[in-house]
């Protein structure tokens, strides 16, 4: 079959795929597949989960961003070894004062032909911080001036510290120094917007292909909900040249094993594995392994009256064994965490990795599990508890969802735990909306600091999403984001304490650090994830 895959030749193997998983021969799927190299520019790929928008403002899950990063671009964009390169921004410069960041913008246009001005970037900005908006990103823009205000109501819209100096200039006043301020005008809450487009499309905007504008490489040509998505060649891109790919068909496949036998048919050409697959393929030299800067945990909602008891959360903290799921369950380069900020992340004014300098918190211990259990269940005054645990519906976190509730159920006499499968768009409402009594969630770093993870959990935060709020926790965070931006080596402790305080109080029990071992054809160059999936530079050698 040709290297191109056509959808319904795709459909119709991706429901013979799920007979091959059981007729398939071991022996066979071991050894490195032969593929001739395609003679086109075109690359075909598997995600786990359907987009839920392509709204920038709006967006918060990485299945949605990882999409976004190839069809959209703000003043810079994440590079391979995860530091900022530019993009729409030219160049910048910045004031004595280190609070004023003037940029200067490329000749660039949107995908209809429209100029991308500065403009551009207020609108986006001010509907960001714009509280009838409802973003839950809005916090990340709290370091512009007068943002935190805006999104709290207190002034209006229009106060925003950020101006179009004229079509290619903009500038940017913040409230302190903010050292990885051009890490964070890459993530997708600071991309630019067509205001006409946006406005002319209103509630539709960002939900089909065709109410969407583009400007980054690609443009959405196909998007059948929870199906497939099409990428083609945006030829309006300023920085079209350095693009080589045509085209990219990602299928919506959430089983491990369809997704590896479509790699087998060779219809596609990377595929991620897990558990027992990992290790049938060990021999193949295309085999490859990476740590992601991301943290799967349990948010724990303290709505629920049971979660509500330090002590039972601790217990739950306490009785999981979480090198089993990563080096068994997982079995692909993740590694158990102790930890919310993850390995290889951020690093210190010392330059030293932040996970390096700091501790551990909530390592298995069961009988201290159980002695808490105990003690939460009299004060609570009952001998049996039912949660749910709510969960994506992907293979591979169904299988960790299973082990957690045998874990827990067998460690904390009288737990009964019941899984709640769901897709990604309904999972994240739901957990949004605090709906749900325990939540197995994963967050990745928006930019390089720890930060990026500490400052979900303040009082009400956006993210926080478990009714926590403690007094102490909020001044530490308040403090490393305000005037201790002037003293970084006092910072760097303050966030320690952060992090301590938090999983302390067993607010969410981290699980692993995910890793990623995949298959990728050797033809495939240029292709990399950190984060989100990147197919700028990705090319297919002939």
């Amino acid at each position: 079959m040709n290297q191109k895959v056509g959808y319904t030749a795709l459909s119709v193997l991706l429901t013979t795929s799920l007979f091959a998983t059981a007729c398939s021969n071991k022996s066979e799927e071991t050894k490195t597949v032969a593929v001739s190299k395609p003679t086109k520019q075109v690359v075909n790929v598997t995600q786990t989960a359907e987009i839920s928008t392509l709204d920038s403002t709006l967006a918060t899950d990485s299945v949605s961003i990882s999409a976004m990063n190839n069809v959209f671009e703000g003043l810079y964009r994440v590079d391979k070894n995860n530091r900022p390169e530019p993009a729409l921004a030219k160049s910048y410069t910045l004031g004595p004062d280190k609070k004023t960041y003037t940029f200067k913008l490329q000749d660039a246009k949107w995908s209809n032909g429209d100029p991308i001005t500065a403009a551009d970037f207020v609108y986006a900005w001010k509907r960001a911080v714009n509280p009838e908006t409802g973003a839950e990103y809005a916090y990340l823009l709290y370091d512009v001036k007068n943002a935190k205000k805006i999104n709290e109501k207190q002034l209006s819209v229009d106060e925003l510290g950020v101006k179009a100096i004229d079509d290619h200039t903009l500038q940017v006043e913040l409230e302190n120094p903010v050292p990885y301020f051009i890490d964070l005008v890459s993530s997708t809450t600071f991309y630019p917007l067509n205001q006409k487009f946006v406005e002319g499309q209103g509630k539709k905007y960002g939900l089909e292909a065709n109410a969407t504008l583009y400007n980054g490489p690609f443009i959405i040509k196909k998007w059948n909900h929870e199906q497939n998505l099409q990428l083609v060649k945006n030829p309006n891109y300023w920085d079209k040249d350095k693009v080589k790919l045509q085209e990219v068909n990602i299928n919506v496949v959430k089983d491990t094993s369809t997704a590896v036998n479509l790699y087998t048919a060779k219809q596609i050409d990377r595929v991620d594995l897990t558990g027992e697959l990992v290790s049938t393929y060990k021999n193949d030299a295309t085999l490859k392994t990476y740590l992601n800067g991301r943290t799967n945990f349990l948010r724990l909602n303290e709505k629920n009256k049971v979660l509500a008891n330090p002590n039972a959360r601790k217990a739950i903290s306490l009785s999981i064994d979480k090198k089993g799921i990563a080096d068994v369950i997982l079995n692909n380069g993740s590694v158990p965490a102790d930890y919310l900020v993850p390995k290889e992340l951020a690093f210190g004014p010392d330059g030293k990795d932040f996970r390096k300098t700091t501790s551990t918190y909530g390592h298995l211990d069961i009988k201290k599990a159980k002695d808490y259990w105990e003690k939460a269940k009299k004060e609570l005054g009952v001998t049996n508890v039912t949660l749910e645990m709510l969960n994506y519906d992907d293979d591979s976190s169904k299988r960790v969802a299973e082990n957690l509730k045998e874990q827990l159920e067998k460690n904390l006499s009288g737990l009964t735990i019941n899984i709640k499968q769901q897709p990604n768009a309904q999972k994240l409402k739901l957990e949004s909306a605090m709906d749900y009594d325990i939540s197995l969630s994963s967050w990745g770093a928006d930019y390089p600091d720890p930060m990026t993870y500490l400052d979900m959990f303040v009082t009400n935060g956006a993210f926080n999403q478990t009714g926590y709020s403690n007094p102490k926790y909020d001044d530490l965070i308040n403090h490393a984001k305000t005037d201790l931006l002037y003293n970084l080596p006092k910072r760097w402790e303050v966030l320690k304490e952060a992090e301590k305080t938090l999983l302390n109080d067993a607010v969410v029990v981290p699980l692993y650090q995910k890793g990623t071992s995949y298959l990728q054809r050797p033809y495939l160059k240029g292709f990399y994830v950190y984060g989100p999936n990147t197919y700028k530079y990705a090319y297919i050698e002939k």
